[in-house]
């Protein structure tokens, strides 16, 4: 048994019911379910039809997503969350070239790293390189200035510990914007990289090791195994090419707003859905989400 969630910007909700029927018709589904009024419903069907992907296509055309899986154990007892342009609209290491007047060659580098076209443990030893020099106060500014929470990872992540859920940050990024984000969501821990500093300046080097694409992957075995889960178990999300270890590995992986090269690689995309987008595919109805 399958289900096909279909949703769309909840600041737009423009869902429609003709539609969504159309579609539950056409591939023998059973009774459609409204997880949100004109935003977000699902219906349960036996077999997926092999023109998914051209009915995809047609419906991202209208800004709405199509999400397939099984219905079997899709509700998640654990979210691995990439932080940067994932849970929070940003990508830090930018945020603070741009304080350093190197904002346009790091965002070049990050670009082409979160595409997959360059090494990411290089490229980020290269963009950090930029960073020297640059008072350590840089970062509680570009946090208290620069950086906003990716709609609804909120709601996700208190939604999912309500449930008996886990949630961990794991970051490419930097651990002084990790816990300031795992913090103001929620997050029952938090991974990333550690800013070198000497004297209240940056000193342009990151500590080793550098958590990256395999620390990703690292982390959901270290924390599923320590929690006694499995890897079926572990509802992840990310945007970049070093997300794509964990999306690979997780029960279900979500490719969050994500660059071309990564979405392609995954059988679950959300593209105009924010981050409640996870909620509604493991089967919540926002009725059902926590009260912040």
């Amino acid at each position: 048994m399958y289900v096909a969630t279909l949703l769309t910007n909840p600041n737009t909700p423009t869902l429609e019911q003709a539609l969504v029927e159309a579609l539950c018709n056409a591939w023998g589904g059973d009774d459609v379910v409204w997880l949100s009024p004109d935003e977000a419903a699902e219906f349960k069907f036996h077999e997926i039809p092999g023109n998914q992907w051209e009915v995809w296509a047609e419906l991202q055309l209208i800004g709405v997503d199509l999400i397939v899986q099984p219905v079997l154990k899709r509700r998640k007892l654990m979210l691995l969350a990439d932080m940067d342009s994932t849970m929070i609209q940003q990508e830090c290491i930018d945020e603070l070239a741009d304080e350093a007047g190197v904002g346009d060659r790091v965002k070049e580098i990050t670009a082409r790293a979160m595409n997959g076209e360059l090494d990411f443990e290089g490229a980020l030893i290269e963009r950090v390189g930029l960073l020297s020099g640059l008072d350590e106060t840089v970062i509680e500014k570009v946090l208290e200035e620069r950086i906003t929470l990716m709609p609804g990872g909120q709601e996700l992540v208190a939604t999912m510990r309500m449930n008996g859920g886990y949630t961990a940050l794991v970051s490419g990024g930097f651990t002084a914007f990790t816990a300031k984000v795992a913090d103001e969501l929620g997050f029952d821990e938090n991974r990333a990289n550690t800013l070198l500093a000497e004297n209240g300046r940056l000193t342009g080097d990151v500590q080793r090791p550098i958590l990256g694409r395999q620390a990703k992957v690292d982390a959901l075995e270290q924390i599923t195994k320590r929690l006694g889960l499995s890897e079926a178990d572990v509802l992840a999300v990310g945007d970049g090419a070093n997300d794509l270890g964990m999306l690979g590995r997780a029960g279900t992986g979500v490719a969050l707003h994500a660059k071309p090269s990564v979405a392609e690689k995954c059988d679950i995309r959300v593209n105009y859905g924010d981050l409640t987008a996870l909620l509604y595919l493991q089967g919540y109805a926002r009725t059902a989400f926590a009260d912040l």
